[in-house]
């Protein structure tokens, strides 16, 4: 959001899983961990995104592949997300197994001031469901 610092931009590049292509940078997903005691078991996807360029070539799956890999190593066993409802993202957790559980309704505010509506999915990984890399 509005307004974003250099050196705000840059920490956050640091904590993402990123596909980048050329120098620039294509997409990306961010793995959020729980810090307390009781939830180290799970974590959210979060900002997962593709510019306009790459989408519709996989690269999401792609991203999602490898952050339920990296999540599944460090011991996580239930990934939360929660995307825009109607959006190619809400549409994208269904068709990977994601199972939702709600939605709320002017829950997240876009760049332009704009509420949305959130749709809110979980899955569980076991070793059978982690795509191969």
């Amino acid at each position: 959001m509005p307004p974003l610092d250099r050196g705000g931009a840059e920490a956050y590049w640091w904590t993402v899983i990123a596909a980048i292509d050329k120098g620039e940078v294509q997409g990306a997903v961010q793995l959020m961990c729980k810090m307390r005691a009781n939830g180290r078991h799970r974590a959210e996807a979060g900002k997962l995104f593709v510019h306009r360029r790459a989408r519709r070539k996989g690269l999401a799956r792609a991203l999602l592949g490898a952050l339920e890999r990296e999540a599944f190593a460090r011991g996580i066993t239930l990934l939360l997300m929660d995307t825009r409802k109607g959006g190619d993202a809400d549409r994208l957790c269904t068709s990977l197994g994601y199972t939702f559980w709600g939605e709320v309704p002017d829950y997240a505010r876009s760049h332009d001031g704009e509420l949305h509506t959130t749709a809110f999915y979980y899955r569980r990984l076991v070793n059978t469901n982690v795509p191969k890399q």
